[in-house]
């Protein structure tokens, strides 16, 4: 057990961090708070696992029936401050709605450990604005993106469901999408391929400006994706062909890597 002394000078050290961590420095603003753009991106459980090398490691809670978020990325930016901490106190009033809209899809990582990752690699970037500077506001920020843009309420008021059988028109989906998630040439409606090819909807890729209106088009962040987390540098997920049918997979809990099978 610590001496007295010690914790003290353990809390005293912890405290300093985190107000060292409460703003930036100069320097910090210079070399990482120059994006101007953000992707708000949505995916969809269902086909999750369908793109995963290692389809075992996926896993689907029992409460999750909708979309959910995978992000909030500032474009060309990434890991911005390692030294900024976050705990699960620091969200435990979020808790709740967290894990029923932003849940850890793999075996291998905690919902929490996936918030960290988010956190530690794209919040912190994030927090150069100040209605996101700090792991609360940051993600009270996503929650309230999530709201925002209710996917699932778009697809099923334009007669998209999910089905194993049915697919739809390119089209069809885009124009469903179009008035929640913009008509931004930069906005990407993503597919992944199943084993016997076709195309199957798994996730919204939506520009934002830094004061979070849709679209942004600064040059110098065209063309720049943020490295995503959860395993996705394995991840397959391509723009929607425009001339082939989408397919919308139902979610499987019990064969979340078969949803169809």
């Amino acid at each position: 057990m610590l001496s007295p002394v010690l914790l003290m000078v353990a809390l005293l050290t912890v405290l300093t961090v985190t107000m060292e961590s409460d703003h930036w420095t100069a320097d910090q603003q210079e070399k990482f708070c120059t994006w101007q753009c953000l992707k708000f991106t949505l995916q969809w459980p269902g086909s999750f696992c369908l793109g995963l090398k290692n389809s075992s490691q996926c896993r689907i809670p029992p409460n999750i029936q909708t979309w959910t978020i995978h992000g909030l990325w500032p474009s060309k930016a990434h890991t911005c401050c390692s030294c900024w901490p976050i705990f699960h106190s620091d969200l435990k009033e979020l808790d709740p709605e967290l894990s029923q809209l932003w849940p850890s899809l793999l075996k291998t990582q905690s919902s929490f450990l996936f918030w960290k990752d988010e956190w530690i690699k794209h919040g912190s970037c994030a927090a150069c604005v100040e209605g996101m500077n700090s792991p609360l506001r940051y993600f009270q920020i996503c929650l309230k993106l999530r709201g925002r843009f209710d996917i699932d309420r778009a697809l099923e008021d334009a007669g998209i469901k999910p089905s194993c059988n049915q697919s739809y028109p390119y089209d069809k989906v885009n124009h469903a999408l179009a008035p929640v998630i913009g008509d931004d040439p930069d906005v990407q409606i993503q597919c992944i391929n199943d084993e016997k090819g076709r195309e199957i909807l798994v996730q919204v890729k939506i520009p934002l400006s830094q004061n979070l209106t849709l679209g942004c088009h600064h040059e110098e962040d065209q063309g720049a994706e943020p490295e995503p987390t959860q395993l996705w540098h394995t991840f397959p997920g391509h723009p929607c062909p425009q001339d082939s049918p989408v397919f919308y997979f139902p979610i499987n809990h019990d064969r979340p890597h078969q949803p169809c099978d």
